[in-house]
């Protein structure tokens, strides 16, 4: 008898344990302390190699040519390397085809996630330039918001990926965060997305890009970037009802404005968990509620970030998506 009821005593004493430790008898998510971001910041992103946007003929002494077109080089591959040598942007394109006369060359490209091989031959235009037939884009400059520093100097920021026209993510293979001064804003209409207007502060650089990813960019602080000064809080769970965003629309200072959580979906894979709507009067007479460039902007609820903005709505820019903090921080560096 004295077995049972020592027995008992231990089922119950379990049992109140963990409905203290969280009513419902599952343990409580831990939190994590991060600095408050709603920093404007300006991005320059280097790609791995150089996206095709444009293929064009090339005019020489004998004719007409299109190289590329020729060799079925098609609008959105990434070029990654030619004759061996790793392609980091448009002018070292033209270094390599320099020393290559008009000879064929080997081109080595990103096509939906594969390996894509084609040979070339380049042409040498009126002006006696090698070329090979097309556009390309390589770095890339942005505006965006710090939603978090952690306690070890890493960052996150946008809550979703930098992205090309077809919505693909652009592979990174480096790049920059510096201070960006907002100096204006194009207010949101119906029907078009509004955006911020800012400088880089070149002399304030934030730190080093290392990933770009579907939940946000991360990347590590410089160590001159005093981001302890800001204020230091945890993460929380969102939940439905009033919140704030953290955000920059002038100058760099940052500032709360009201908003309201109005739909919570924690099983979205991409980065659209958060329904918000603008509250701020404030800040619906600044620019009608979400614009470009706010996208990162940290979301908090009792003191604690649950989210950050990512996406406005077109038609209603007093509403927009947001990400949960957890689904951002799962996913750093």
């Amino acid at each position: 008898m004295k077995i049972k009821i020592n027995v008992l005593f231990a089922f119950i004493l379990t049992l109140s344990l963990i409905l203290f430790i969280n009513g419902n008898g599952m343990t409580a998510k831990a939190e994590t302390e991060l600095y408050l971001g709603g920093i404007s910041a300006g991005l320059t992103i280097k790609t791995d190699g150089a996206t095709v946007i444009g293929l064009s003929d090339i005019v020489t002494k004998d004719g007409v040519f299109s190289p590329a077109k020729n060799a079925d080089i098609k609008v959105g591959d990434i070029v990654i390397s030619i004759n061996g040598k790793k392609v980091n942007g448009a002018k070292s394109i033209t270094s390599i085809l320099s020393k290559c006369g008009e000879n064929p060359v080997e081109i080595v490209l990103e096509r939906n996630g594969k390996k894509v091989i084609k040979y070339v031959l380049p042409k040498k235009d009126q002006n006696g330039i090698y070329k090979l037939g097309f556009f390309l884009r390589d770095d890339l400059n942005g505006i965006g918001t710090i939603t978090y520093f952690t306690k070890n100097g890493e960052f996150g920021a946008l809550g979703h990926p930098v992205s090309d026209d077809d919505g693909k993510t652009i592979p990174l293979s480096g790049g920059t965060s510096y201070l960006c001064s907002v100096i204006g804003v194009v207010k949101g209409q119906r029907g078009k997305a509004g955006e911020i207007k800012g400088i880089f502060v070149e002399d304030t650089k934030i730190g080093t890009l290392k990933k770009n990813s579907n939940t946000g960019v991360y990347g590590t602080v410089d160590g001159n970037y005093k981001y302890k000064e800001l204020p230091l809080t945890t993460t929380g769970e969102a939940t439905m009802g009033k919140a704030t965003i953290t955000t920059c629309i002038d100058g760099v200072t940052t500032k709360e404005y009201q908003i309201s959580i109005v739909k919570i979906d924690k099983n979205n894979k991409e980065n659209k968990n958060l329904v918000i709507k603008i509250l701020d009067k404030e800040l619906l007479a600044e620019t009608n509620g979400i614009l470009q460039g706010m996208s990162g902007s940290p979301i908090v609820q009792g003191g604690k970030i649950v989210g950050a903005v990512t996406h406005v709505f077109i038609n209603d820019p007093s509403r927009g998506f947001g990400i949960l903090i957890d689904k951002m921080l799962e996913n750093g560096i």
